[in-house]
């Protein structure tokens, strides 16, 4: 599998093309805006679109999401039934941030922690990991080690959990406790920003490095 990541919105959130590479075919996590220009990515790919995937269900995240699902015939997976409460405000979130009306959705799957998700040849695993929001979900490919994180994780930091039903030591849990068991070597794909792996995190992220934590229970 590989990954091809497509920063949209004036919040520059990663969108992710994922591309099983036997089959050719794709999945898209988080298409928060600018429909045109993901398409365009998946042409330059050469990449059959079969699902889209969503951690959460922040406008950035999913903004375009509905435009994308019916241009492509593609079905949405995801994210956990306890995001219903942030996709039912996405005409409030659209007016709020200035983006174009959009209208609340309900996607074809609802995913829980344990469950798997298949395109092509490629199956990932279903996390559940809340804390910055209730219902957000982390997808990871155990044969090339990647992690889709959503916004749980970044670069030297953590997701904000100043938002409603946010939580920070939930989220400090779902990371420690669904993340880390991963391994150290797995490389992520953050909402926002660069990537990295859980191991470099471990070693120096202020937030859940393991100094964070030393002679904690």
């Amino acid at each position: 599998m590989k990954a091809i990541i497509v920063p949209v919105t004036p919040f520059q959130q990663n969108c992710s093309i994922l591309v099983c590479e036997e089959s050719g075919r794709a999945a898209i996590v988080d298409p928060g805006g600018e429909v045109d220009r993901i398409v365009a990515q998946l042409d330059k790919a050469g990449a059959t679109p079969e699902k889209i995937l969503l951690t959460h269900g922040h406008i950035d995240h999913v903004g375009g999401t509905v435009e994308l699902a019916r241009r492509l015939g593609l079905p949405i997976e995801g994210p956990h039934p306890d995001e219903k409460f942030w996709i039912d405000q996405l005409p409030a979130q659209s007016r709020m941030f200035g983006f174009p009306p959009l209208d609340a959705f309900v996607p074809d799957r609802w995913l829980h922690g344990g469950d798997t998700v298949r395109f092509g040849n490629v199956e990932m695993e279903v996390r559940h990991t809340p804390g910055h929001t209730p219902g957000h979900v982390v997808f990871f490919e155990p044969k090339s080690r990647v992690a889709i994180v959503g916004d749980v994780l970044f670069a030297g930091s953590i997701g904000r959990t100043d938002f409603p039903r946010g939580d920070y030591d939930t989220l400090i849990r779902s990371i420690r406790e669904q993340l880390w068991p991963l391994g150290d070597d797995v490389t992520f794909v953050p909402g926002h920003g660069p990537t990295s792996t859980f191991g470099a995190e471990r070693r120096s992220n202020p937030f859940v490095g393991d100094h964070a934590f030393a002679g904690a229970p």
